[in-house]
């Protein structure tokens, strides 16, 4: 494809755009369980027009636009307040979680850089359940990352065991409030001892929960400690375009004092060109997400969220209790909040979830590990809530369905592996293995089942190389 030579009208472009979307979900209709949080049409048009309003602008220097400064920290302070940190607490916005993230492990090598320059390889302790990006962070900033296995009941970290695993390189602790794949918050306050107990940094993932679980405990809900009221705990990530329903991509980073976040901060006046300052990853930025998140924070208010989360835990508790009383489905663990997971030990889960894109329904699976069973994610918000009734009786219907079919030969595919890990060209095979998955060529798949069957037999290591070569193959 080349840029044409003539231009095309506006009604041309965006005709196109709109086609680009024939094979999208259609998260609008409340049947997409992940990756959008739709607040109501009324405060999404204002965050729209409020992004809009400050597309242009750039966040890379506040004396050029000190708006975005002044948008910025008033988004920061009003999450803080919610997170109960004190006047001394700080932070900024980010592109999203994954940039909160690497930000709070960067911070914590830099800061034992400077404070415990005999830690020549930095580490740090996560939970299984830890978000990916926490390896991400570890794979770019070259921080080991210490996996500590969970309760294979609860899906918790327990504390006794993020302290055994200490060693004189340890840097950071982790925990998540709650962990994305079952919903369940680590127990921070018995992690927040361990942290202040060896003089450790601890950070708290709260990206998904940060904003819902803060203003469920204002309603009255049973939510334990999480947030800056938790002593030993340093830093925090806190989604903005998740449960705070502003405009993707928005998050912020909050550390408890400025002594800790002027770690975060990078500066460079060593070039011919203009000197760089970047509270964060990025330089260049638009102002429209810090605009957005401002303007959905102001026009829902604090009755606003609590409206929004009372209907979104009503779903959640209906989902939870329907799902429960299909025989062959479970729920994982105790969900803190409206995240949760849900696995069968007589159906095919990935087979259930293929049955329900049929009917218009996007529901993530989950691989398994040793301490969990392969199943499937919701992550239930305002947008779908509204749709707890249809989603259990095609729930329902499709467990029926997959009951009936054949069921995927997993026998045979992990003979599959087999071959391909002992082979003379392991990557010849796999490549062999992913076409028969249909994963191959600039083609997404249609159905997953299979190719999920595959990934989940495949060892983690191999796994990885195995997207690797196929969003290499993907995207061209």
């Amino acid at each position: 494809m080349h840029i044409p030579q003539t231009g095309l009208s506006k009604q041309e472009i965006l005709a196109a755009l709109q086609a680009f979307k024939g094979k999208d979900m259609d998260w609008k209709a409340g049947k997409v369980f992940c990756y959008t949080y739709d607040p109501g049409e009324d405060p999404a048009e204002v965050t729209r027009e409020a992004y809009l309003q400050f597309l242009s602008e750039n966040g890379l220097d506040p004396t050029v636009f000190p708006s975005l400064f002044k948008l910025e920290t008033d988004v920061v302070r009003m999450v803080i307040n919610l997170l109960r940190g004190d006047a001394n607490a700080v932070g900024n916005l980010t592109s999203g979680g994954t940039e909160s993230i690497m930000l709070a492990v960067k911070t914590a090598r830099d800061m034992a850089r400077f404070t415990k320059p005999h830690i020549k390889e930095p580490e740090m302790i996560v939970s299984k359940t830890a978000h990916a990006a926490f390896h991400k962070a570890a794979h770019y900033l070259s921080v080991k990352p210490v996996v500590v296995d969970i309760d294979p009941q609860t899906f918790q970290v327990r504390a006794e065991d993020m302290e055994n695993a200490i060693t004189e390189s340890t840097i950071l602790l982790v925990a998540s409030a709650p962990s994305y794949s079952q919903g369940v918050i680590d127990p921070i306050r018995e992690i927040g001892a361990v942290a202040q107990k060896h003089n450790l940094l601890f950070h708290v993932d709260a990206c998904v929960g940060g904003i819902h679980l803060s203003f469920m405990r204002d309603l009255g809900y049973d939510v334990p400690d999480f947030d800056f009221s938790v002593p030993g705990v340093t830093s925090i990530s806190t989604d903005l375009h998740k449960y705070g329903y502003a405009a993707k991509g928005c998050s912020a980073i909050m550390y408890r004092s400025k002594e800790i976040r002027r770690f975060q901060i990078f500066a460079c006046s060593d070039t011919t060109g203009y000197t760089l300052i970047n509270p964060t990853m990025l330089s260049s930025k638009s102002g429209g997400p810090f605009a957005g998140a401002w303007a959905v924070l102001n026009f829902l208010g604090q009755e606003g969220y609590k409206r929004n989360i009372k209907t979104v835990q009503d779903a959640t508790q209906k989902i939870i209790a329907g799902i429960q009383a299909v025989p062959e489905l479970r729920i994982l663990g105790k969900p803190a909040m409206s995240l949760l997971s849900f696995a069968s030990d007589s159906i095919n889960v990935y087979q259930l979830a293929d049955e329900m894109a049929k009917r218009g329904w996007f529901i993530q699976g989950q691989f398994s590990t040793p301490q969990t069973p392969r199943n499937l994610h919701l992550s239930i918000s305002f947008g779908n809530a509204g749709n707890a009734d249809v989603l259990l009786t095609d729930l329902r219907e499709c467990v029926e369905l997959v009951k009936a079919k054949p069921p995927i030969d997993s026998d045979a595919i992990r003979q599959m592996v087999g071959y391909a890990l002992q082979g003379p060209d392991p990557e010849a095979a796999f490549g062999q293995l992913a076409a028969s998955a249909g994963l191959s060529g600039s083609d997404l798949p249609t159905e997953m089942a299979f190719i999920n069957e595959v990934l989940d037999i495949l060892p983690d290591e191999v796994c990885n190389m195995f997207l690797i070569n196929y969003f290499n193959d993907l995207y061209v």
